[in-house]
């Protein structure tokens, strides 16, 4: 604000907002993220700072596009760890000298299995040949030039992904162009896009800065008791209200991709006849394991692959009923005409709580509830897994269920039941294998095609054993049953190679997700 009418007066703004004008006047054209990071703020509270000192015509804001390269996880592994190759040309370089020209292909092959699996032995020797590194010439490996030249090759390679690593985003521009073609292709990288904003004084800001006619104050925007108490009013400025000034525009939420993706399914398990039931994530082993004829010294039910509450130990029990006959299944096999696992039962074991592993639990309870009829249902939950997180596992996950009961239903009709709905999401290619579970026989696996990771399994699916629907009252119909993994199916139908992504924090990409799924659906309808 200007202390009296005349623009040739001195000009008082708050101190955070001088201190921005002396960063501009002092460097020049400065990016509005050097700007936030020399005073201490995010860049998006910085915007309305910047909003009004562009409206008193004292700085301007330049906005262009800018593309940046930045690691993906894989690539963030090899700038730590170093390249496989890089790692493989050292332990031969070390082994066999500088200045070789070519190894036996069997001992260059036995250098890299000392390292490396089978399979990224393959991977590696095709990326040193793609490169133009080395050629494979009857039984040796021969380097075009030496052991040495070729390290050093891929060396450089090794220093643009530390220099990612150490920076963070690079522009698309200061990396070569050789290399960031080959790390897109080996998926090391992401090329993504961003505005770019630099602030630079407009000619009236210059000359006030250099006449020294902007100085700090401290200016409040109320006058509040305890200033008026203090004194303190006399030696403040009342902050102007401008109400010509734009309000920052509020970024447009959409739903996240992943909850709209659990919509579409449920839609379409609607569509297919089938009725949702829900349980608690929270549940016993009862229920999780034993109604389904899993032993209770299966390697599945142990800490490694299950969580385990600590308080509470125990939940409450099923119906006395219900307990001894799955415990005479398990012991003896009871009327099934199973001989059961041969083992003496615990009650107590089976009455432990954990976070539930599969949301089969919840169907099952359905099946005790419901028995004999015709009927379908099905449930989408979370469930708990102790995995190692990786791109196709996480530790907690989406998963759908379901049942179909009937007096005619058989194998294939569970087979054509998920064939219809993958495709109902726009997925062609399906196929199933044979497999084995402890309460389905005949059993199977189902697998889809993800343009980027190839055949990933989606559903493991069968027929109830009596050991299982005996128990329930079900002696008359068959029970087909199947579970899935939401997230994988998410994963190829956005063309996800991730499943950490799934629960990224990167609004622009939930954007995208959620844009292309809705795009996608309509084509599959339409």
């Amino acid at each position: 604000m200007i202390v009296s009418g005349r623009s040739e007066d001195i000009i008082v703004l708050p101190e955070e907002y001088v201190r921005i004008l002396e960063i501009v006047y002092e460097r020049g054209c400065v990016p509005v993220e050097d700007v936030a990071s020399a005073i201490g703020r995010d860049v998006s509270s910085l915007m309305r700072v910047l909003g009004e000192l562009e409206f008193r015509g004292l700085i301007r804001t330049l906005r262009s596009s800018v593309r940046f390269v930045e690691l993906s996880d894989e690539g963030l592994n090899y700038a730590e760890v170093g390249l496989p190759e890089l790692r493989l040309l050292s332990y031969v370089k070390e082994k066999f000298g500088s200045d070789v020209h070519e190894v036996p292909l069997d001992l260059f092959l036995q250098c890299c299995r000392e390292m490396f699996s089978e399979k990224m032995c393959s991977i590696i020797l095709s990326n040193l040949v793609r490169s133009g590194l080395c050629r494979v010439n009857g039984r040796a490996v021969k380097f075009l030039g030496t052991v040495n030249e070729a390290l050093e090759r891929v060396l450089r390679k090794q220093r643009v992904l530390e220099k990612l690593k150490n920076e963070g985003v690079v522009e698309v521009s200061s990396i070569p162009t050789d290399v960031l073609q080959e790390f897109q292709k080996r998926r090391l990288v992401r090329i993504r896009e961003r505005a770019r904003i630099v602030i630079e004084l407009t000619d009236l800001g210059r000359r006030l800065m250099s006449e020294k006619k902007i100085v700090p104050a401290k200016i409040v925007t109320a006058l509040t008791p305890e200033i008026l108490r203090s004194g303190e009013w006399s030696r403040v400025i009342l902050k102007e209200f401008d109400l010509n000034i734009e309000v920052p525009e509020a970024e447009v939420s959409v739903p996240h991709f992943m909850r709209e993706f659990l919509e579409i399914v449920r839609d379409i398990f609607v569509e297919l006849g089938f009725e949702e039931a829900h349980g608690p994530i929270c549940e016993i082993e009862f229920w999780n394991f034993d109604a389904l004829f899993q032993a209770q010294d299966h390697p599945a039910r142990e800490v490694h692959d299950t969580f385990f509450i600590k308080h509470p130990i125990l939940g409450s029990p099923p119906p006395d009923e219900i307990m001894e006959k799955v415990g005479r299944v398990h012991e003896d096999g009871w009327e099934t005409g199973s001989r059961g696992w041969r083992y003496r039962w615990s009650p107590e074991r089976a009455l432990r709580l954990i976070l539930r592993t599969q949301t089969t639990a919840v169907t099952v309870r359905a099946l005790y509830e419901r028995g004999e009829g015709e009927y379908r249902v099905f449930t989408i939950g979370k469930v708990f897994r102790p995995e190692t997180l990786d791109p196709k596992h996480a530790m907690e996950f989406y998963q759908a269920d379901g049942i179909v009961v009937g007096r005619n239903v058989r194998f294939r009709h569970l087979l054509s039941i998920l064939e219809t709905f993958v495709r109902k999401l726009g997925i062609e290619r399906v196929r199933f294998k044979p497999a084995y579970f402890p309460f389905t026989c005949p059993s199977a696996e189902g697998y889809i095609w993800h343009e980027r990771l190839g055949w990933v399994e989606f559903v493991g699916c069968g027929v109830f054993r009596p050991e299982v629907t005996y128990p329930a009252g079900v002696r008359e119909s068959r029970v087909l049953a199947f579970g899935m993994g939401l997230d994988r199916l998410a994963m190829t139908i956005l063309e996800i190679d991730d499943i950490r992504y799934i629960h990224a924090g990167d609004v622009d990409k939930l954007k995208e997700c959620y844009s292309k799924l809705i795009r996608k659906m309509k084509t599959i309808r339409s």
